[in-house]
């Protein structure tokens, strides 16, 4: 494996940029000489049906830092960017679009306050956007609801443009939609010096936007409680199951045992009562509450079990790579 120090690893996912790529690649390039940065350049394929990944490989020939990922079928920009963190070897990644929206001119600044000014992650701040209002509204509501529940005071939790410690991209994990919350992953595995910059957002020059809709912020909407849950239970399932499950449980037991001796309590003293146990609703809510309470129970058993022996999440089909060691 090649364990040579560079500066900076630049990590761009990308499905069906073959327009933008080649132009996007010259001025990565330039910046990086200019400023006299040893670097590599990681590009994804998501499983792209164009000349992407020819266009890729001609490039690698050129120039040895450019190197590639290709993956079998498309997975998503989650998945290209956790196999990307997995390759890189650079003191500090930046991530980027591949659209050409983003601009490489932001990637010495983004270093710098990396490297001298202490930051564990700095993600851009996108104030202007050239988007359309179908997706710009929709960010606006997330990104207010990342806030509320991470405590991180970000603007865009989803902007591209990033730049990482290498040690924070070698702990996380990214997966299903889950990329527009790094900056929240990140905190809660304790990296928690997050920083914010303002960054030019460039219109799309090539090709059409792969804004997935309204299917993408629901996604979106429910890994945030996925990051939330996991990130405070994930490795204790027991203590959130099993304290709501025993909860339930005692509820429907002093119900249940209520109900019992208000019977045992008539009889004895010779009161007649015209209706049954069972005619009570306090009864029917009592036994609901003994049932869920014993099935939460046993879940957090489950889970215990589960994460003490689950496998890895982030096992992609990959058909090609180039200057990426096995």
């Amino acid at each position: 494996m090649n364990t040579a120090k560079i500066d900076i690893s630049v990590v761009i996912p990308f499905f069906n940029e073959d327009e933008s790529i080649p132009e996007l690649l010259a001025w990565i390039e330039r910046v990086m000489n200019e400023n006299h940065l040893s670097y590599e350049i990681i590009l994804v394929d998501d499983g792209s049906s164009d000349n992407s990944w020819k266009i890729v490989a001609e490039n690698a020939i050129r120039n040895p830092a450019i190197k590639g990922i290709k993956f079998r079928r498309n997975y998503g920009k989650s998945a290209a960017l956790n196999v990307g963190f997995h390759a890189v070897i650079g003191e500090v990644v930046i991530t980027m679009d591949a659209d050409m929206q983003d601009s490489p001119d932001e990637i010495p600044a983004l270093y710098k306050m990396i490297t001298q000014e202490g930051y564990d992650l700095v993600s851009g701040w996108k104030q202007k956007r050239y988007d359309p209002i179908t997706k710009t509204i929709p960010t606006k509501f997330f990104n207010a609801a990342t806030r509320r529940i991470s405590g991180i005071p970000l603007h865009d939790f989803n902007c591209g443009l990033k730049a990482y410690k290498q040690e924070v991209v070698k702990s996380i994990e990214v997966y299903n939609e889950m990329h527009r919350y790094i900056p929240v992953i990140a905190k809660w595995a304790g990296f928690k010096n997050i920083a914010e910059k303002v960054v030019q957002h460039r219109a799309r020059k090539y090709g059409t936007t792969k804004f997935g809709g309204i299917s993408r912020f629901i996604n979106g909407f429910l890994d945030l409680l996925t990051i939330f849950f996991v990130s405070k239970f994930g490795k204790r399932p027991m203590h959130f199951f099993g304290v709501w499950g025993t909860v339930m449980f005692m509820f429907g037991f002093l119900g249940s045992f209520y109900i019992v001796m208000e019977k045992i309590y008539l009889v004895y003293n010779g009161i007649t009562v015209s209706r049954n146990i069972t005619d009570q609703p306090l009864f029917f809510l009592c036994l609901v509450s003994l049932i869920v309470g014993s099935q939460m129970f046993l879940a957090g058993f489950i889970g215990e079990m589960i994460s003490r022996n689950a496998s890895e999440r982030n096992e992609y089909g990959i058909t090609k790579k180039i200057g990426i060691d096995a």
